[in-house]
């Protein structure tokens, strides 16, 4: 058995066991690498150490801590007050409301972790708050970033583009970003009918049944974070949407917040962020821990048990596969994979696994550096003219990037971070269900779109 097999079969079984039996994911990652990689690939603990994701570890403590300020200090929900008056009470726009509002973020060049880092933890307030699936809503703000990652002047755009350039393969920025962006509102169009959307039609703030949880004693402010009870008879699980109960029966007019000093503030270290993260290219994690220690420092009461809310299981899982991952890319496995499928002799069939590989190693690792590794191995036969090029590149982004809802890549983590902890195994397991379903499902429709016709 070669290195690259092993690797892929120790991967496989990471999941299979973190599946079937109560062992963390995360945990099991990292013992792998260091068990296969100290046995079979020559790395060192230094080796496997470099694998892991230090950066992405200070986003995620980062973010987390800071919202969970905002939650305790009652800022998170004075923003859902905000901008459900925005929308005139319409609870079915909300969800749109956020798609646009992270969209935005990425299409003017924030990364999409940044951007879904800022705006994930408002949108659980909104869901928390008005009884919407969490699942949708976080799928809504994953799709946006998406829907915007391709813009000429964003991250995703420009990594794309570059490579495209660099081994001087035709391409057209503009349709790659119209069409990532039309593909991801037809999937939230998708999401919306499958997870609860229907029920949103027609629904507004104080109407009977979807008035607003009330904060609870010693929430500090904050709507609680408890999963509100299944419905009688519903079936577990069933139909892959969170089953809400009733709303209790509270007063539709919700209590008015006020805008005071310690809420401004945080305001003002969450626009800081944004600010940071957009025009001077900060790292979002160390900025966010920049904020939390002043709003600390400020508001002593505002940190009270903050610490206890990070999402440290989350952390755990997603730095462990990820180092899992960086030792394969490290003893060549994810490079293996693209040279054996570009010398497919059938260039139609190369360029649908070639998508297939993107989509599956994104769903675990940054879907930057795969939109980097991929598209090079391809270069071959897109010069031969047998694919399209401008279809294939196109295709091979979207199937990169919609699998970005996994938990277990950086913006399905974020978004399961920032739900209350109690629904934090429910929102995991239907992310994975839906990432993974997006890493079978988006490769052979953006094929049979964009590269099997010829027009592009």
């Amino acid at each position: 058995m070669s290195d690259h097999v092993l690797a892929i079969a120790a991967l496989a079984v990471v999941f299979t066991v973190a599946t079937i039996t109560s062992v963390h994911m995360g945990a099991l990652a990292i013992v792998a690498a260091f068990v296969t990689g100290s046995l079979f690939f020559g790395q060192s603990a230094d080796d496997l150490f470099g694998g892991f994701p230090g950066d992405l570890f200070v986003v995620l403590v980062g973010v987390t801590f800071l919202f969970a300020i905002a939650r305790n200090n009652g800022t998170v929900d004075w923003l859902v007050q905000a901008s459900t008056r925005a929308v005139r009470g319409r609870i079915a726009l909300i969800p749109w409301v956020l798609f646009l509002v992270t969209a935005t973020l990425t299409a003017v060049g924030a990364v999409v972790p940044a951007a879904v880092a800022i705006v994930a933890p408002i949108g659980a307030g909104f869901a928390t708050r008005y009884r919407i699936n969490p699942v949708l809503m976080g799928l809504f703000i994953i799709n946006g970033a998406s829907a915007g990652g391709f813009s000429p002047i964003s991250v995703f755009g420009s990594i794309t583009n570059g490579v495209v350039s660099r081994n001087g393969i035709p391409g057209n920025p503009a349709l790659l970003f119209a069409a990532s962006f039309v593909f991801n509102v037809l999937l939230c169009l998708v999401v919306f009918a499958l997870f609860g959307g229907r029920g949103l039609l027609g629904r507004r703030v104080g109407d009977e049944g979807t008035a607003a949880v009330p904060p609870q004693p010693g929430s500090g402010g904050t709507a609680s974070s408890s999963p509100a009870p299944k419905s009688a008879g519903a079936p577990a699980g069933g139909g892959g949407a969170v089953a809400l109960a009733p709303a209790p029966a509270v007063s539709a007019v919700e209590p008015e917040l006020r805008l005071d000093r310690v809420r401004a503030l945080t305001l003002l270290g969450l626009l800081s962020l944004v600010l940071g993260a957009l025009v001077f290219d900060l790292h979002v994690g160390l900025l966010a821990l920049t904020v939390t220690v002043v709003l600390s420092l400020v508001s002593p009461e505002s940190s009270k048990g903050a610490v206890d809310r990070c999402a440290w299981s989350t952390v755990l899982l997603v730095c462990g596969i990820v180092t899992f991952v960086a030792m394969m890319e490290r003893i060549g496995t994810i490079s293996y994979l693209g040279t054996e499928v570009a010398g497919i002799g059938t260039p139609l069939l190369g360029a649908l696994l070639i998508c297939a590989i993107g989509a599956v190693v994104s769903a675990f690792a940054s879907t930057t550096g795969i939109l980097g590794a991929l598209i090079p191995l391809a270069v071959p036969f897109l010069l031969a003219g047998e694919v399209g090029a401008v279809g294939l590149v196109i295709a091979l982004a979207i199937s990169s990037s919609v699998v970005d809802s996994s938990p277990v890549s950086t913006s399905g983590a974020l978004v399961t971070a920032s739900v209350p902890e109690t629904e934090r195994e429910t929102v995991f397991r239907r992310l994975m269900v839906w990432g993974f379903s997006m890493a079978v499902v988006a490769p052979p429709v953006t094929w049979l779109l964009f590269v099997a016709p010829g027009w592009l």
